[in-house]
């Protein structure tokens, strides 16, 4: 029988929040003799991809997201039950720097998972073993790998703490041979999107700069990328999962995506990315991780920092505004490896333990 611990790691919210989970949920996978993630009902599909999970758990918790869900005594008492079913010595609780970790520690308290450990500025009394203070201006994956060290867990050998995911199938039936460039125009949060008039134009241009385009979207998307694809591009809307998306990304000499879950899946499979970054939320914390990318986007705008959904400001400028020859340099810099590489967390600038 292994002395290793039995281990939950809960990171509730989108699929992109689950990506950057994957280094901490390695980590912890390393040092357990069983791993498994909570996420919610929209992180579920990332999660499949994550290496080092043995399971996964699904709660829409009723804290979390765009549109929380009503809270349901039932589903609180199946998801305790489920916890405690799976009989876990340990669970680290990720978070975003402006959540709070203590109504999913309490929930696992009530199912008996004996040691706790999470970042939180609020005081938890005794729903936490380990409370854990972020460093300032941390990444979301640094953070979370932050945690999982101040926790005892560590990376294995010869893993160097960038984003992963399992190997995507390979996906040439869907995008041909030739070389191409992705191009996904969507976001979950309108703030985060070009407008479909400024997408249509975007990828009209990268067109006509020579490269051979592939639109990707969800099915609710498909209107868009119909749209913004035209009759020059390869449109891929709705044609993919999560998992095909992957191997549609990884493929790709470069990919041009919003702050959204696209992104931090073109960073875990490798591929370079142009990112039209809407200020709504910091970029230090949020931007496309362990691969080169170009930021693009009006970083000082007068939504930055409002956790804005939908653009506060006439006209969306902060991503309308962005040139289409700025985009079309970004990709040429990423396609030829003129961009700039990411820098990786380094030992310095750990969170402090409380």
């Amino acid at each position: 029988m292994s002395d290793l611990p039995r281990t939950l790691v809960v990171r509730l919210d989108s699929a992109g929040d689950v990506l950057l989970a994957g280094p901490a949920v390695r980590a912890a996978a390393a040092g357990s003799s069983y791993t498994a993630l909570l996420c919610g009902p929209l992180g579920e599909r990332a999660a499949r991809l994550l290496p080092g999970v043995d399971e996964v758990l699904v709660h829409e918790a009723p804290w979390v997201g765009l549109d929380p869900a009503p809270v349901s005594a039932r589903q609180t008492a199946a998801l305790v039950d489920a916890v405690a079913a799976g009989r876990f010595d340990r669970a680290l609780i990720l978070v975003s720097f402006h959540q709070s970790p203590l109504p999913a520690a309490l929930l696992l308290k009530l199912a008996g998972v004996d040691w706790i450990a999470a970042d939180s500025v609020d005081y938890p009394g005794s729903l936490l073993d380990l409370r854990h203070q972020r460093a300032p201006h941390r990444h979301e994956a640094e953070a979370g790998l932050d945690l999982a060290r101040a926790a005892g867990f560590a990376l294995p050998p010869g893993d160097d703490g960038r984003l992963r995911v399992l190997t995507p199938p390979p996906t040439t039936e869907l995008t041909g041979t030739e070389p191409y460039v992705v191009f996904h125009p969507g976001a979950a949060v309108p703030a985060r999107a070009l407008s479909p008039e400024r997408a249509a134009r975007v990828a009209a241009a990268l067109a006509a700069a020579g490269h051979r385009l592939v639109v990707t979207g969800g099915p609710g998307e498909r209107a868009l990328t119909a749209r913004v694809a035209g009759d020059h591009s390869l449109d891929l809307g709705g044609a993919t999962d999560l998992r095909q998306l992957g191997g549609v990304l990884a493929g790709a000499r470069a990919a041009v995506v919003g702050n959204t879950g696209p992104a931090h899946l073109a960073a875990a499979v490798g591929t370079p990315v142009g990112c039209l970054f809407a200020p709504v939320v910091p970029a230090r914390l949020w931007r496309p991780y362990g691969v080169p990318h170009v930021l693009l986007g009006q970083q000082d705008a007068p939504c930055a920092d409002t956790r804005a959904r939908r653009c506060p400001v006439p006209g969306h400028p902060c991503l309308n505004g962005v040139p289409d020859a700025a985009v079309v340099s970004a990709v040429d810099a990423l396609v030829s490896g003129g961009a700039p590489g990411d820098r990786l967390a380094t030992e310095p600038d750990r969170g402090a333990t409380v």
